[in-house]
């Protein structure tokens, strides 16, 4: 019986390999397997060049008296009062008193711009509303942390306004139950290094917290969280950035809906556990790093309903465990997948891998199978699909042997739906030919989860 096996993979092995070989051998052009027309995006952001600075000087009025310092002001305003902002203030501000609101009037009508050294506007109060506000130039130090706006006490909302020309946007600093909320954040464009940069919300040790509906560009990073527990991130939009959002060393954080693109990398998690990242958007993150969506040492995590879109990797795992990695389309980016440093125990399922230029590069030693009974849509995997259940009976390995001399010798893309090709496939998947390092899925679909996928590109 052993000999009768041995002969058998023999058999297979040699007729894989003069296959492929004679494949290659024809293979004269081919084309790249991306989807037909270019991509196609159009995102909803704010304008963020030409703001209009009122000319007028500015008046703070609480309890029907008028101030012509914003400072003067919130001193004298008892808690639970409202000071009311219009025109402009050149002074820097510091607000101590407890449920205050500060709200000026429509769009850069109340402006508060510092001095150029250090925060613009400090809150050192619970309770405190900051609405309709302009707040701009802070000093230059990233080792200072210059902001913006610093924030020093819990049950802080900063609301509809707008921060620009600052190293830190927002910076909340050990607090809990802050709210963020659609705020238009533009760093300093002078400052070319985007490592001298601050970035546009800080969220350093602050548990329970609600960022929502901000759009954030011309930083060093979007989100940046560091130490942070339970922060809800939802609906930003972040682009021409280092990272859209980054986490380190933050556990059960939410990221829903948010929109990054034309970064280095779209969303960068690293060094936390008990994530949920769904339904978020990554496209056309290149660069350096060129990641649509990093997972560096995250364990126990959802990534779900993602559409990570033309990035150089769309998705990249690296010394990863225990993650669902489920329902998220990846089109069109240069490397479907990266995996690496040990990252196994993933469940991997109802993804769509389409077109991208290779689908998965594995970096690893051992063969890892990510799923059992239902699997992954892949392009150009054509399954045995026996019972017509629309789930494949033969296992695919997307970094098999097939997949390595596409991606080493282009050319032979031509031929990856011949017959040789497809009995390379049947060869390594019934046999299997050889337990090669890389990824499997058991159960490859006929049909992507995802039938929108083409809306992200113009056809030729």
């Amino acid at each position: 019986m052993f000999e009768t096996h041995r002969a058998e993979r023999a058999f297979a092995v040699a007729t894989a390999t003069v296959l492929v070989l004679s494949v290659v051998a024809a293979a004269a052009v081919a084309g790249q397997d991306r989807p037909d027309g270019d991509l196609v995006f159009d995102p909803d952001v704010p304008e963020t060049d030409g703001f209009s600075a009122p000319a007028a000087d500015g008046t703070a009025t609480v309890a029907g008296e008028s101030y012509d310092s914003l400072q003067r002001a919130v001193d004298v305003a008892e808690p639970g009062q409202t000071v009311r902002v219009d025109g402009r203030f050149d002074e820097t501000v510091t607000v101590r008193t407890a449920n205050l609101t500060i709200v000026g009037g429509e769009p850069g009508s109340a402006l508060l711009h510092g001095d150029g050294e250090g925060d613009v506007l400090t809150v050192d109060a619970p309770g405190v509303t900051v609405s309709d506000l302009w707040v701009r130039n802070s000093g230059y130090s990233t080792a200072e942390n210059d902001a913006a706006v610093l924030v020093n006490a819990s049950h802080v909302t900063v609301r509809d306004s707008r921060i620009t020309d600052m190293t830190f946007g927002v910076w909340l600093n050990g607090v809990s139950d802050a709210r963020v909320v659609n705020n238009t954040i533009v760093g300093r464009e002078e400052i070319t290094r985007l490592t001298d940069r601050g970035n546009g919300i800080q969220i350093w040790k602050t548990e329970d917290s609600i960022i929502r509906n901000n759009a954030i560009t011309t930083v060093r990073d979007g989100l940046y969280y560091n130490w942070a527990k339970d922060v809800v991130a939802s609906n930003n939009t972040l682009w021409d950035l280092r990272y859209g959002v980054h986490y380190m060393y933050s556990d059960d954080c939410h990221l829903y809906n948010n929109t990054a693109f034309d970064n280095d990398v779209g969303y960068a998690l690293m060094v936390s556990k008990h994530l949920v990242i769904r339904d978020n958007v990554a496209v056309n993150n290149t660069g350096q790093s060129g990641h649509g969506l990093l997972v560096k040492s995250i364990d126990d995590t959802e990534i779900s309903g993602n559409h990570l879109v033309g990035n150089d990797n769309g998705l990249f795992v690296y010394n990863s465990v225990s993650n669902e990695i489920t329902s998220n389309l990846v089109v069109g980016n240069d490397v479907g997948v990266h995996i690496a440093a040990g990252s196994k125990d993933e469940t991997v399922v109802n993804n769509s891998f389409v077109r991208n230029d290779r689908a998965v590069l594995a970096v690893m030693s051992e063969q890892v199978t990510w799923n059992e009974s239902v699997g992954n849509y892949w392009s150009g995997a054509n399954p045995t699909d026996l019972d017509d259940d629309g789930v494949g009976e033969t296992r695919y390995q997307p970094a098999g042997a097939v997949q390595q001399l596409t991606a080493e010798t282009p050319a032979a893309r031509v031929f990856a739906s011949s017959p040789a090709f497809d009995a390379v496939r049947l060869a390594q998947s019934a046999v299997p030919v050889i337990e090669s390092p890389g990824v499997v899925d058991a159960r490859p679909l006929t049909e992507p989860p995802h039938d929108n996928w083409r809306t992200y590109y113009e056809r030729d």
